[in-house]
Formats: C-alpha cells, sequence, structure tokens
C-alpha cells in the first residue's frame, strides 16, 4: 500500500488501538488515534469532522462501549458508539472510498453450538453488549459493503483493563481467586490482532479486503484455564500467585449473559488473506514479559 496518508484509528486508549499505534513504526505506516473528545462515536458530527480534516488511507474502527454488564442498564448509549458510530465510521469511509475495518466480538453468538462458530452460523446475542454489535455490524455492511468486519474474543493485552491485569491485581491482593470454568474461549492478544489488522490493510489486496471473518488465537481454553496460565507464568517470573478454584456460570451471576462457548473457526481468513494467529499460550507468554519488564522499570532504584 504505497500511499503517505495515515491510517486513521478511531479510539485512542483501548487496546487494538495502543497495539496499532506500539507498531505503526515497525510498519513505517503513519497512524492517527483519536478519541474522545474529539471524536465521539455518539456524536455524529465529531465523527465526519475527524475523517475529513485528517483525510486518512484507511479507518480502523478500535472504538466501542465494552462495559458488559453496565450495557444491560445503558442500552441506549451502548447502541449510540455500538452502531450508531460504527455506520457514522462506515459512511466517511465510503465517501473517501477507502479500506474501513471493523471489530466484532463473539458476543452476536448464544453459545449453543457444540463446535467453533463459523462466520454464517445464526445469530442470536445474549445481552445488550452483544445485540449492540451485531446492530452495528449489520449497519456497517449494510452502509459500506466493502467493509471488513472481524469478530473476535477474549482480548487482553500488558495494558488496560482485561483479564490478564485483574488476575495479576488479584494475585497480589488474594489467597483464594475463583473463575468460571464452563465458559470456553481463544484468549486473544490486542498485539496480534493489531499485527494481522496492518499486514492486511498494509498488502497489494487492501482495497479488496471485504467481508466478514472470524480472527483469534489459535488454540482454546476456559476462563479458569487461562487464570491458571496467567498464575503459572507469574510464579515462573518470581511472583506471588493465590489459590485458583473453579466455579460454574451458574455460580457466579453477571447483569449479562455470556455465551459458554466463544470458540471462533478462524479458517476463512486463513483462507482467504494468509493469517492464522499465534496460540494464545505463546501470545500470554510474551504479555507476560512486557508486564513483568515495566514493573521492574516502575520499582525505585
Amino acid at each position: 500500500m504505497d500511499d503517505d496518508r495515515p491510517i486513521f484509528i478511531a479510539g485512542r486508549t483501548g487496546q487494538v488501538a495502543g497495539a496499532l499505534l506500539d507498531l505503526a513504526v515497525e510498519y513505517n505506516v503513519p497512524l492517527v488515534a483519536t478519541g474522545r473528545p474529539q471524536l465521539d462515536l455518539a456524536d455524529p458530527a465529531s465523527i465526519e469532522r475527524v475523517a475529513t480534516s485528517i483525510a486518512p488511507r484507511a479507518i480502523v474502527n478500535a472504538a466501542a462501549y465494552t462495559a458488559v454488564d453496565r450495557a444491560e442498564a445503558e442500552p441506549t448509549l451502548a447502541f449510540a458508539v455500538n452502531r450508531d458510530g460504527a455506520a457514522q465510521l462506515a459512511a466517511a469511509a465510503a465517501r473517501l472510498r477507502i479500506p474501513f475495518v471493523h471489530m466484532s466480538t463473539d458476543y452476536v453468538f448464544d453459545g449453543q453450538k457444540v463446535s467453533p462458530y463459523l462466520e454464517d452460523d445464526p445469530l442470536a446475542p445474549l445481552s445488550v453488549y452483544g445485540q449492540s454489535k451485531l446492530a452495528g455490524e449489520q449497519a456497517v455492511r449494510e452502509i459500506y459493503p466493502g467493509s471488513l468486519v472481524l469478530r473476535t474474543s477474549w482480548v487482553y493485552s500488558s495494558s488496560g483493563h482485561n483479564f490478564v491485569r485483574t488476575m495479576l491485581h488479584l494475585a497480589a491482593t488474594r489467597d483464594v481467586v475463583r473463575v468460571i470454568d464452563d465458559q470456553h474461549g481463544a484468549p486473544t492478544a490486542a498485539s496480534d490482532l493489531a499485527r494481522a489488522i496492518l499486514d492486511i490493510l498494509t498488502s497489494p489486496a487492501a482495497r479488496e479486503a471485504a467481508g466478514l471473518y472470524h480472527i483469534t488465537a489459535a488454540g482454546e481454553t476456559t476462563w479458569h484455564g487461562f487464570a491458571d496460565a496467567i498464575f503459572a507464568g507469574w510464579a515462573r517470573r518470581g511472583h506471588r500467585v493465590p489459590k485458583l478454584a473453579a466455579t460454574t456460570t451458574a455460580e457466579y451471576p453477571l447483569p449479562a449473559r455470556r455465551p459458554v462457548n466463544s470458540r471462533l473457526d478462524c479458517s476463512k481468513i486463513e483462507r482467504t488473506f494468509g493469517v492464522r494467529l499465534p496460540h494464545w499460550e505463546a501470545s500470554l507468554d510474551a504479555c507476560l514479559d512486557q508486564i513483568a519488564a515495566s514493573a521492574m522499570e516502575a520499582q525505585p532504584c
């Protein structure tokens, strides 16, 4: 993609946005990440204003309303951001005739399938968050059929609010941590997602990169299995870890229902773009190395 215009990332503080910015130098690609107050997905005027001023070569929507449980009490805001804001970004990309990448989620499924979900499996979100993300997918694809919609799951990184960071906080503050062991999925590193997005956008086929695809780390586990790997890796790095206990979805009720099967079949994106993310355990190990290094740097001399 021989173009000196920047890639515009909607969202500045999210995990995928941060990972994209971290990779900008490696890929020698100018990136502009914008969030509130300059860009507010609930404010259509701000979207048009920012997109016009940046004049990008591609747009990546890495912003979303992701407070899954709070969305049950804030459906209007969740839909304003995840559906209406996404639609406005897609419309801006369509007007500019540039590639548009939109991030979506495993929560568009009800989790009742016994095998990994394919892109065209029936959709039945269990929560307001899932419903708003599904509505966003549909709006984006209707407004701009040339969009690239990527469904992923269980995203984490070395910074921000995510399951890995939560588990490490609990490791330092609790003796026993109870984690659900009957929900299945693939923990996916934001850095791996960002690399895949840039690989696609910087390829010669970037303008033809359209459609709906699943993209997660290779392998699968449960939230309990994920926590166990986090604690084992943290212990290997010389840190205190708590005892881990298993619980069930029924024993740990939350305002928003989660799919018990979040496994996504990613063969389509591999066939189409040659993209295959690393195994989740390898990427988790790299993430823990980053967190451990940052903790060492933060210690007083």
